[in-house]
């Protein structure tokens, strides 16, 4: 598996603590920034990670703001990409097995970094489980494609 990480100043700290995280376990992966002390617009970080992940050069993606919103909502304006804002367990989990999402946002400002490592574990551990939530997921690609053109 090979990861996309990226973040913005307000969860560098955060994105560097999972990018050791991601070390321990032996995942690939390369940050798309933001670097110490950058200043940077999250809608950059989250276009560049998104449109890694939808051209196939990533499996999934971590990206990590203040909140995680704005990262998701940008992320998820990129045709094919699924990006999820999981603050407990079983939203990660969901992320995965109901939503098939590649990319999994998290907030520096709202949850600690023992958590978001949690978090990540679970998301990485888990695939697409299909079933009753296939039908979901291809409708939300058929929206995609009904709106956007690439």
């Amino acid at each position: 598996m090979k990861i996309a990480i990226g973040c913005d100043e307000a969860a560098y700290n955060l994105k560097v603590e999972l990018m050791k995280y991601l070390d321990t376990l032996g995942i690939e992966y390369d940050d798309f920034g933001a670097g110490a002390g950058d200043v940077v617009l999250y809608p950059d970080v989250a276009e560049a990670v998104a449109l890694a992940v939808a051209d196939g050069k990533y499996d999934r993606a971590i990206l990590t703001c203040g909140t995680g919103i704005g990262m998701s909502i940008t992320a998820n304006k990129v045709p094919g990409v699924r990006a999820a804002v999981c603050h407990d367990v079983f939203s990660a989990e969901r992320a995965r097995k109901s939503n098939d999402a590649q990319v999994i946002c998290f907030g520096e400002r709202v949850i600690g970094v023992e958590l978001a490592k949690s978090l990540l574990k679970v998301w990485l551990e888990c695939d697409f489980a299909g079933g009753g939530s296939a039908p979901k997921v291809a409708k939300i690609n058929e929206i995609d494609k009904k709106y956007h053109s690439r």
